[in-house]
């Protein structure tokens, strides 16, 4: 199986930084592969990371880091993947925000208000960094656009928004991208230099676990 390439580019000066990360199919084998990247009007730090899915032995990891110089500002991660499902049955499974937790690694608990259905509690923990980092907040899921877009923003706790995008690619599959935006938490400055990049891999095994989820969903008796 031919190895599949992860690009991933940080700023090193600027406060604004958007990432796209590109999961795709090998023409080859059919295997997944990630292409994450950032474009930035200043110079950027590079790291290279090569692997292979399915292989029985992990391939060798190379790494070229520069200098970075972490910046306290609103950060943007995007991440895509085409999962085997119709748009419609990926859109009705992100859109049970409850079950979340069930494929989002760093994700413990939403809660929907009862009272106000378009509100819900989210708490995060995770160990990472040496130490357990727990966050909650209150979001609000703005106004979606059936079987194309869910987007929501934080209105007290952690701040963030963001927003998942669905994209038909044929009769049984589509293409989903999730952009999340998030202000560096104090507790986590320390360590800012290495959030982002961890954050995108938490991305990428989320929906990696979504595609499952949604596959599983489709084939369960009286869905369609």
């Amino acid at each position: 199986m031919s190895p599949t390439t992860i690009f991933i580019s940080r700023p090193t000066s600027t406060p604004t930084l958007q990432r796209h990360h590109h999961l795709v199919r090998s023409s080859r084998d059919g295997a997944l592969q990630a292409i994450p990247s950032c474009r930035s009007s200043s110079s950027i730090s590079q790291i290279f990371i090569s692997y292979s899915y399915g292989a029985r032995k992990r391939s060798p990891i190379f790494t070229r880091v520069k200098r970075f110089s972490p910046v306290m500002e609103w950060q943007d991660c995007t991440v895509k993947m085409e999962i085997d499902v119709p748009t419609s049955v990926a859109y009705n499974c992100y859109s049970d925000r409850e079950a979340i937790p069930r494929w989002m690694p760093f994700i413990s608990t939403v809660k929907i208000l009862e009272d106000k259905p378009d509100l819900s509690r989210w708490s995060l923990k995770y160990k990472a960094f040496g130490r357990d980092i727990e966050f909650s907040w209150l979001a609000r899921n703005m106004q979606p656009i059936p079987n194309q877009k869910i987007h929501w923003r934080s209105l007290e706790g952690l701040p963030n928004r963001g927003a998942v995008r669905f994209f038909p690619k044929g009769p049984s599959s589509c293409l989903v991208e999730l952009t999340v935006s998030y202000e560096v938490p104090q507790l986590l400055v320390p360590v800012a230099s290495a959030l982002q990049p961890f954050l995108e891999s938490l991305l990428v095994r989320g929906l990696k676990r979504f595609a499952m989820f949604a596959k599983a969903q489709q084939t369960l008796p009286g869905d369609v």
